[in-house]
């Protein structure tokens, strides 16, 4: 049986102009955040950003996103290694997740090498809170590397 899973992307609001170009390939190619869904098919049924600090768009893109049929939320990659990083995931997360009875997974695509270096340099992920925020969107360094 192949199983469809419909899902939303939010992204941080720094990048708004972003096509989504490494967020749509990761899906594509079930890399990062997206290999959860190797038995299956994605298919995506919202992507808007989060509207800014401290996250106003987030109540409406949930509501939307999960009427069009989302049974996953996936807070974009960006939210993660941007500088700093989202102030807010952790929130946005839990709120998304009872409000709506959503499953939300924090990242996207692959984080990419040059990002991993410069956060490694400037130790944003040592605290052990970012470790589970990491870990979905963490790979091998040839794949970190194609997504540079």
């Amino acid at each position: 049986m192949n199983l469809k899973t419909k899902i939303g992307i939010i992204i941080c609001d720094r990048y708004r102009r972003c096509a989504g170009g490494k967020c749509l390939r990761a899906m594509r190619n079930k890399q990062g955040a997206f290999s959860i869904y190797s038995d299956g098919e994605v298919e995506l049924v919202g992507f808007t950003t989060c509207d800014g600090c401290p996250g106003g768009n987030i109540e409406y893109a949930g509501e939307e996103m999960v009427k069009n049929g989302a049974q996953v939320i996936h807070l974009a990659t960006g939210l993660v290694v941007g500088y700093p990083p989202c102030p807010h995931i952790n929130f946005f997360k839990t709120f998304l997740e009872k409000r709506y009875g959503v499953k939300v997974v924090v990242g996207t695509h692959p984080i990419p090498q040059k990002y991993l270096d410069m956060h490694t340099s400037l130790g944003t992920w040592e605290d052990s809170a970012w470790k589970p925020l990491i870990a979905p969107t963490m790979t091998d360094k040839e794949t970190r590397v194609s997504y540079n």
